[in-house]
């Protein structure tokens, strides 16, 4: 087997250096940078209305669902996401391929969507959510791996191959919420998730079509299970649906000691999935911790990276924001129109995309040109931090002065705007930090460990946004109690940054011991 996977390797990387038809790379990376600008095109238009549907009545064509419980079954889903992408990654490494995963992934994705472009109420429309969680669980780890799979680990144009793909990522998260939303207000919801529908089948189209040109790209499944392994595998299954249980009896008791005793419904699915998300990152760092593979070297380093990915947790508690709290502030309490045009409250959803867009590749020049003048990894991540809990905090103090007037669309668009120019401080360079301090036995794991954060951080906001009475008359208090504390979390964090950055670099200079096998 290990024969055939490295001619297979051999063969992709061979053909892919040779390839210079797109732009200078290989012609696979067109059929990747066209999957993905439509898969997000279809993910982020379809997040831009999930919580408006939720929220609107019966009679417009929504669900019904009070403001609370749609914020924190948007931001539960969004948690969801993340927790199945570990999953997904895990699939594709040990069982199916990177490919295969993708290409499923894809095909789920499509019919969630269709189902949600279909009336028929609360059944197909949950499934449709689901549906398209569990799909991009499969695709999303899995499309960015094969990206590296075109290139060499010598090629000099990976990283300009990777700020291709990733431009295609924010092209696409840039126009879906506009035309969504457009579409969305001219014909209605399922008019638009159609257009979602859509731009997926887009996406797959991209992907089957062009296969050939990927050289082979995902096709091999990288450390596939094999027989000694199976019996550790089924005892790791059975723990992990021993702690889905768990968590689903802890949500049951938490709700039937609830004042108003309200049954096992959606406030339980949205607190068993808290508690899942809470507790895998805290399962993968004792395991790390724990582990005789692990040297102490990589240990102290482990033991750093707990605050950044604390730090990177509340920071995604507030970023991930987007489509939840923030979406029902822009409809709730935000004047609808910008340089005299009436716009949708989609539209501040583009925000974000089309700063990263224009920023990412600012900010890497200037990362260039200060070099080690530059603030360090612990320093970046604090200030990423510091900057989103402002944008609450400013958004807090801002709708105050109005009263109970409604905002101008400037003050939303400067708070989506601060908290872009936190995620360039901090997203960046978390991908980098998490295989940078990743122990080496860990390596393939440390990236499933990043995708918690957001996990983690978006079941905090599931919490805040049930325990909050009426958020639709409470906004004031809530952006600026969770801006405040995080801000003053974000303080804290800058005292022990000179402790991270000391571990960080603790060891740096020794040889790695080989992994063990």
């Amino acid at each position: 087997m290990s024969s055939i996977k490295g001619g297979r390797t051999m063969a992709t990387t061979a053909g892919s250096r040779s390839d210079t038809r797109f732009f200078g790379h290989p012609l696979g990376l067109m059929t990747l940078f066209g999957t993905e600008l439509w898969e997000r095109f279809s993910y982020y238009g379809m997040r831009a209305i999930l919580l408006y549907f939720i929220t609107d009545t019966l009679a417009n064509g929504g669900l019904g669902l009070d403001r609370s419980t749609g914020v924190a079954v948007t931001s539960i889903y969004g948690a969801s996401v993340y927790l199945l992408s570990v999953v997904g990654g895990w699939l594709a490494d040990r069982v199916i391929g990177a490919r295969r995963a993708t290409l499923y992934g894809g095909l789920v994705i499509a019919l969630g969507h269709v189902l949600l472009a279909l009336p028929g109420g609360a059944g197909p429309a949950f499934a449709g959510i689901i549906a398209v969680a569990i799909g991009t669980g499969l695709l999303k780890p899995n499309v960015s791996s094969m990206v590296g799979e075109l290139y060499a680990r010598d090629d000099n144009r990976r990283d300009g191959g990777f700020a291709i793909f990733y431009m295609g990522i924010n092209l696409g998260s840039f126009f879906s919420p506009i035309i969504v939303g457009a579409v969305r207000s001219a014909a209605g919801y399922h008019a638009g998730f159609l257009v979602a529908a859509i731009g997926m089948a887009f996406a797959l189209v991209f992907f089957i079509l062009g296969r050939k040109v990927l050289h082979g790209a995902g096709d091999v499944v990288g450390n596939p299970i094999t027989a000694d392994e199976r019996p550790a595998l089924v005892r790791a299954g059975l723990a992990i649906l021993g702690l889905v249980l768990l968590a689903v009896g802890a949500s049951a008791v938490v709700q039937s000691v609830r004042a108003d005793g309200a049954a096992f419904g959606t406030s339980g699915i949205v607190d068993a999935i808290s508690y899942l998300a809470f507790a895998a990152p805290i399962g993968y760092f004792l395991v790390m911790l724990r582990s005789p593979k692990v040297t102490a070297p990589e240990r102290s380093r482990v033991l750093a990276y707990i605050p950044l990915f604390i730090a990177a947790m509340l920071f995604w508690m507030i970023n991930e924001q987007a489509a939840s709290s923030l979406a029902a502030f822009a409809e709730d309490r935000t004047v609808l129109t910008f340089l005299g045009f009436t716009i949708q409250p989609e539209f501040f959803q583009s925000v974000n995309p089309a700063i990263i867009i224009v920023g990412a590749p600012i900010m890497a020049g200037v990362w260039m040109r200060l070099g080690d003048r530059g603030p360090t990894v612990a320093h970046k991540f604090g200030i990423g931090l510091a900057l989103a809990a402002s944008s609450f905090v400013l958004l807090s103090v801002l709708t105050a002065s109005f009263g109970d007037a409604k905002v101008p669309a400037w003050v939303l668009v400067l708070t989506y705007a601060v908290q872009t120019v936190g995620e360039l401080f901090l997203s960046p360079v978390g991908l980098a930090a998490t295989t940078l301090l990743a122990p080496r036995a860990f390596r393939s794991q440390a990236m499933a460990l990043w995708f918690l954060a957001p996990a983690a951080g978006q079941a905090i906001t599931a919490q805040l946004v049930s325990a909050t009475e009426n958020l639709a008359e409470s906004y004031v208090p809530y952006f600026g109690t969770v801006g405040g504390v995080t801000l003053g979390l974000a303080g804290l964090f800058f005292l022990v940054a000179p402790w991270i950055q000391r571990r960080i670099t603790e060891g740096e200079d020794e040889t790695p011991e080989p992994a063990a096998h």
